[in-house]
């Protein structure tokens, strides 16, 4: 019986180490090296340099704001949906969009929030046209903030969570209010975890957005990532982005596991 479920787990192994490890391993390797393929380990330091920490701290502040959005969105966006008739579809319909593909859905926006698009349109029926709605800071954000990651999960803890918990919670006397914040968010926050890895983590590397829709105006690390892989040709620098990228993924799905990892030692 071992023998047999080790052979099934060989292709598992073997995907993961072809296109998880193998990929790491060779960022790692091509960010010891310079633009001209000389290998030093400069690249490190100069990620410690004021323009790079800026665009570092940048990210995490626009990740931020994306995942908090997301949540506020979310969360009652989920808790609505489990009180609904036929909640399954409506949850279907909140997903498909995240079966689009991210450019088609770059571009939908540019034609909404564009100056002659329909957003304007409507400001233009109560005297307010001609806004520039693209390439800045909010039209960024509200494009990335990405709902249906976050659901799920949210949606998932929520329907796994003991009615008889609210109902004894409300006779003993605990507003609505109270019953949220005391009993259904901390016995959901495992869902609010598992969304808001889902949201932060991409949000640190996105680039065909800042592009499209903020003008270059914002910078992330996956905007520099590309920019140095394909404008500048330099890969190692690339590369060095690439790793501390890796690397503070790793840290964030840590810290938000520990939880979780906890309560099921509990």
């Amino acid at each position: 019986m071992a023998r047999t479920r080790n052979f099934y787990l060989i292709p598992y192994v073997a995907w993961i180490v072809l296109f998880v490890a193998a990929p790491i391993i060779l960022v790692a390797y091509y960010s010891f090296f310079d633009i001209e393929g000389a290998f030093t380990p400069n690249n490190y330091a100069k990620f410690f340099t004021p323009i790079y920490l800026r665009m570092t701290l940048g990210s995490f502040w626009y990740a931020f704001l994306i995942t908090a959005f997301s949540l506020l969105a979310a969360y009652p966006t989920a808790l609505l949906l489990t009180r609904l008739k036929h909640k399954q579809l409506w949850l279907l319909l909140i997903i498909l969009p995240s079966w689009i593909n991210l450019l088609l859905k770059a571009y939908a926006f540019i034609g909404l929030f564009g100056k002659y698009g329909l957003v304007n349109a409507v400001f233009e029926t109560v005297g307010i046209g001609g806004l520039q709605l693209l390439f800045n800071d909010f039209s960024f954000v509200f494009v990335s903030v990405y709902i249906p990651f976050m659901i799920l999960p949210i949606y998932n803890a929520l329907e796994e969570l003991n009615p008889a918990l609210i109902d004894a919670s409300r006779d003993l006397g605990a507003s609505a209010w109270t019953t949220f914040r005391r009993v259904i968010f901390p016995l959901t926050l495992d869902g609010v975890k598992a969304g808001c890895q889902a949201v932060f983590i991409p949000s640190l590397s996105l680039f065909m957005i800042t592009r499209l829709i903020a003008g270059n105006r914002v910078i992330t690390l996956g905007t520099a990532i590309e920019q140095h892989f394909l404008v500048t040709q330099d890969w190692g620098m690339g590369a060095t982005i690439a790793v501390f990228l890796i690397i503070a993924m790793a840290v964030i799905m840590f810290a938000t596991g520990i939880g979780k990892r906890g309560a099921l030692r509990g």
